[in-house]
């Protein structure tokens, strides 16, 4: 996930009201522009040269720095300006999963629905369209 936004809805208007918006460029980069360098060279046992390879994908490095923001981010959310009653986790399978690992325990009692589909480019009438079911019930 590069982006992300936060609404906050009201069931009485059947509507979404854009609170903010999230972007993390790293996650549109190439993995090799997310790395300093090349590999590393470890000395080989015998005449061979070994060379280090990172443990972890840097992309999946930067999608787990982005859910962590955002789970701080809705955190935040719980705790100021009266918090919220509710909320719906809608996001790309495998990023919801990231996201989900992130939240606090707070945050978790406080999630009725999770939509695993990535509506990002989508505008905010169709959003309310797809997600209907899962905001107003």
């Amino acid at each position: 996930a590069s982006a992300a936004r936060l609404y906050a809805g009201d069931s009485g208007h059947r509507g979404l009201r854009l609170e903010k918006s999230y972007e993390h460029s790293p996650s549109r980069q190439k993995s090799s522009e997310l790395v300093s360098d090349r590999p590393g060279h470890n000395p080989g046992s015998g005449n061979g040269h070994g060379s280090f390879v990172a443990a972890s994908d840097p992309k999946q490095q930067e999608a787990q720095l982005f859910a962590r923001k955002l789970a701080k981010e809705l955190d935040q959310a719980r705790q100021t300006n009266g918090g919220c009653r509710r909320i719906v986790l809608v996001a790309a399978p495998a990023f919801l999963g990231l996201l989900n690992k992130q939240l606090p325990p707070g945050v978790q009692a406080l999630v009725s629905d999770t939509v695993q589909k990535d509506y990002i480019q989508a505008d905010d009438k169709e959003l309310t369209a797809h997600l209907t079911r899962a905001l107003f019930h």
